[in-house]
């Protein structure tokens, strides 16, 4: 299995870290980190990681199992993802110049290691709320982004995780798109966007 893919790395000044969707790999959102940070000023390092356990179909990785629900292995798989960003990723470009994108699942476990670690900024693409999630005032900026017609989550979820950011204080953005369970090029073009106006030096 491949556990990381890392692109541009010897000139990059910031980072753009990839979190897969429930059955994907690292290899799953590599196309869309390239054309987000295609022809921007700054230098972006790519970080793609797979997740640590086998899908139950034995094609793509899971995050923790997810049919049935087993929301007791989240903390433990948010604490191992954490060990793993800090090993294998900061150790020349700072949290303050990394961007954590995640999907589906993937963005699940974004909105949940927000609250643990001062990133740059945090794109949640098509996610949901874990039921134990606590934000808290000193996060990053969190983007959520959500298809309006997603028959795999649906985007009442992005709204919920919405209305518990604002309670709690959070700079945070909602945006919902035309499209299913997906990242469409319109999507990739309004997360570019958003780049370009909060974090371009």
């Amino acid at each position: 299995m491949t556990e990381l893919i890392c692109l541009n790395s010897e000139s990059a000044t910031n980072r753009l870290v990839l979190l897969h969707g429930w059955g994907a790999d690292a290899n799953d959102l590599i196309p869309v980190g390239k054309l987000l940070i295609e022809g921007l000023k700054n230098r972006y390092e790519i970080v793609s990681l797979s997740a640590p356990q086998t899908h139950p179909s034995g094609i793509g990785r899971q995050w923790y199992p997810l049919y049935p629900h087993e929301w007791e292995l989240v903390p433990n798989a948010v604490l191992d993802l954490e060990k793993r960003l800090n090993n294998l990723c900061f150790k020349h470009i700072p949290l303050k110049k990394t961007l954590l994108m995640g999907f589906s699942q993937g963005g699940a476990m974004a909105l949940e290691i927000a609250t643990r670690n001062k990133f740059e900024g945090v794109f949640a693409l098509s996610s949901y709320p874990h039921p134990e999630w606590k934000p808290f005032r000193d996060m990053p900026p969190i983007f959520l982004c959500h298809g309006n017609n997603d028959q795999v989550v649906p985007k009442s979820a992005s709204q919920k995780s919405f209305d518990i950011l604002l309670k709690n204080g959070v700079k945070s953005e909602l945006y919902f798109f035309e499209g299913g369970h997906e990242i469409t090029s319109d999507l990739i073009e309004y997360c570019r966007e958003i780049i370009k106006q909060h974090f371009l030096s």
